[in-house]
Formats: structure tokens, sequence, C-alpha cells
């Protein structure tokens, strides 16, 4: 991308500018350790500041080449791979995950109201589909109830050490569904069986499929499974405000320390990552991730290189819920609102901004991760934003809803 005049694409820059100081109110009150801002609006960048340390510890600066966990933000990579197969027929949306992974082959589901993880009965095996929309009946141990309990007993989460993807995915479909799959929206590992699929599909393990398929035709070089070679200390730190550990939301209390370390860049496990995490486990830079969100927003291609059509790109950007996320009976942890909130293939999609109390238009298209990064896609307004930082979990603070207000009272045409 090209650096314009800002005012060229529609922005004021001075308002543009509150964003510097609301970036740098949070590293101020410790919130976060530091963070970056990339602001794109036809296809050129009209923003971009970095704030704060990437690795406090160590006095490094949070800067534009720094490499970051975009946990969740994973899963759009992943849903496009899924994507890209099933536009050379090599699926349907509609086939059982058993057709893939024998091991889901008799699948039950907790009865309504359960107490205890053998109080099941049979289902339907989920479908491909519902893997993407977190319809699936699947579950994360940070959410509540008896699946996720059990998960967290089991520690069922793709860490980047956690061995390999064939064998966690074999555990979970061990384990019952927390509901028959469609019945409801749940956040899951969904995305992480699909990744699984895509291995079977493709014969190719998920780290070299994206690679091959969407990494280097995109130019991002520095995405990986595992903290690319030769980046040196560029990897951040990870943070969180709590207690314990920042993943185990359930037990989650309010620490002395906002900013206390959990994951140390130099001794963490996603420098030497085995698993490869469909749903989580990708880690990169802002601008490498800047190229995925813009080839969305041009439908399907970017700087030369066709992942998918335009017709598939509009397909996965569509509400695929009855209703909105609100309306499925939701009990777990999400990324985004539920209110005025549907889910595509990948990521959530605005209904109705007003209902989802943040400004933006009809059809945005977003997701973030855990340690509370986050990116959406404004086609209406031709606008790609992605953020970065570094603390865990993504529910501490309301940035998402801040930044979305900051652009969008910069746009003035």
């Amino acid at each position: 991308m090209t650096r314009p005049d800002v005012q060229h694409e529609g922005f004021d820059p001075a308002r543009l500018s509150r964003i510097d100081t609301w970036m740098q109110s949070y590293v101020n009150e410790r919130k976060y350790p530091g963070s970056s801002v990339l602001v794109a609006r036809h296809g050129k960048e009209a923003y971009f500041h970095a704030t704060g340390m990437r690795n406090v510890e160590a006095g490094l600066p949070f800067a534009r080449d720094t490499l970051v966990r975009i946990y969740s933000m994973t899963k759009p990579v992943t849903t496009v791979a899924a994507m890209m197969l099933a536009e050379r027929g090599l699926f349907h949306l509609d086939a059982p995950v058993s057709d893939f992974i024998p091991a889901f082959g008799d699948c039950r589901a907790l009865i309504p109201g359960a107490e205890r993880i053998d109080q099941t009965q049979p289902c339907a095996t989920p479908t491909l589909h519902q893997l993407m929309t977190h319809t699936s009946g699947l579950s994360y141990p940070f959410n509540p109830g008896v699946l996720s309990r059990a998960m967290d007993a089991e520690d069922i989460l793709f860490k980047p050490n956690q061995g390999v993807l064939a064998d966690m995915a074999d555990r979970v479909a061990a384990m019952p569904l927390a509901f028959a799959p469609g019945s409801r929206w749940e956040y899951s590992v969904g995305i992480d069986i699909l990744g699984r699929v895509i291995e079977v599909i493709s014969g190719r393990s998920l780290a070299a499929f994206l690679e091959d398929e969407i990494l280097a035709p995109l130019g991002m070089s520095e995405t990986a499974f595992c903290v690319p070679a030769g980046t040196g200390d560029r990897f951040a730190s990870l943070y969180t405000p709590l207690e314990g550990n920042a993943m185990a939301l359930n037990a989650a209390k309010p620490g002395g320390d906002t900013l206390r370390l959990t994951d140390a860049a130099g001794r963490s496990p996603f420098e030497s990552a085995t698993m490869h995490s469909g749903g989580g486990g990708l880690v990169g830079t802002i601008d490498d991730y800047m190229k995925f969100a813009e080839m969305l927003r041009l439908g399907g291609a970017c700087d030369g290189a066709r992942l998918l059509s335009p017709g598939t790109v509009d397909f996965m950007m569509r509400n695929h819920l009855p209703g909105e996320i609100a309306s499925m009976g939701p009990q777990s942890f999400a990324e985004q609102p539920m209110e005025g909130m549907g889910f595509g293939l990948g990521g959530a999609v605005v209904l109705d901004p007003a209902r989802a109390r943040s400004p933006g238009n009809v059809g945005d298209f977003s997701w973030g991760g855990m340690a509370s990064t986050f990116f959406w896609i404004d086609r209406a307004l031709d606008l790609c934003v992605v953020f970065f930082t570094q603390l865990a979990p993504s529910s501490s603070y309301p940035a998402r809803s801040q930044l979305k207000a900051l652009v969008h009272g910069a746009i003035l045409s």
C-alpha cells in the first residue's frame, strides 16, 4: 500500500490523531503493554501508529515489525483455506466431519440440563458448515458448562506445545458435544477440527497448506505457527491483568498487577510449536495481516494472487445463522458482541450497528484474538483496520468498540 494524503481518502487528520492519544492512554494506565493500529482505505494506507512496549521487562518498543500471537484471528485464515478446497469440489459444506475424521462417527450430546459428562444421548454428526459457524456442539475449556469443565480437566486447548493436530482432534472426538449440532451457537474448537479436515483432504500439514496456498501467495512472509527464524527479538511478550492462567476465564480473578507477564518472549512455546492450531495458532506482523484483510475486501485477490472468487467471499461474509448470535442461546465467551451480530464463515457479520452498539455498516466482517488483537473490513467504506496488542483475555477492556468509534469519527467523506 502507498501512503496518501489522508484527506484524499476522506479522513480528517486531526480526528485520526485522536487514536494516538487513545492508544497512549492504554499504555499510561497500564492496561496494554503496547499496541499498533493500521488503517487502510481504498487500498491505500491512511494511518499507522505504534506505542508502548512489546517487551516491558527488556524495554523493547512495540513497533511496526513486532510479531504477535494473533490467536483466533487465525480462524478466518483457516476458513479461507477450507473454502479454497470447497471451490475445487473436494467437499460440500453439509458433509459430516466423520467423512474425514472417523473418530467423529458415533456422536453423542449432553442431554438438556446435564450435570455430568456421562449424561448423553445420540445425536447427528456435526457438518463442516457447523464447524465453521460455531453451531457444531463443540466448545472451549474457558466457556461455562459441563463439557467445558471436562475439556479444561483434560487440557484440550490446541496449545502450541500439545503435540500434533491429528491426535488432539481425536481427543476432542472422544468427548460428547455440548448440544445437538445446529441447535445453538457456542464459541468452540470447531475451526481447529476444520484444520485437521484440511490436512486430510489436501494430504499436507495445515502449516504447509497455509504457507503454499495463502501466506506465500499474499506475501505474508512473517506469519506462521512458529515464530519465524531470523526475527530476533521482535516477538512480543504476552501479559494479563488476571491472577493464575490468563485463559482460565471461569476461574479468572483480577490480580494486583495489570500487566503480569504470562508468556515471555524467548521462552514461549510459540517459538518451538508442534501444534498447527487452525483456531488460534498463528503469529505474525500487522502488515502481513493487513494483506489478508485486503484480500477479503477485494473479493479474494490481492497483489495478483487470487485465492477465492468474489462470489465465495460474498458468501463467507453473509450471515449463516437464522438470526443474530444472541438469538441462538449462547452461553459462551466470544470475541464480539452477540446482539446485532450474525456469523459468517470464519468471522462475525454486523446485522444492525445500533443493536451492536458500535459504529459501522451492515455487512462489516470482523474477528479478534484472545490477546486483544482485532480486525474489521467495511466494504461499504472500502476500509480495513487491524489492531495489535498482547493482553489476554480480550474481554479485559472495551478497546474494540472504542477503536471503531475513533476510526468512524475520523471519516468525513
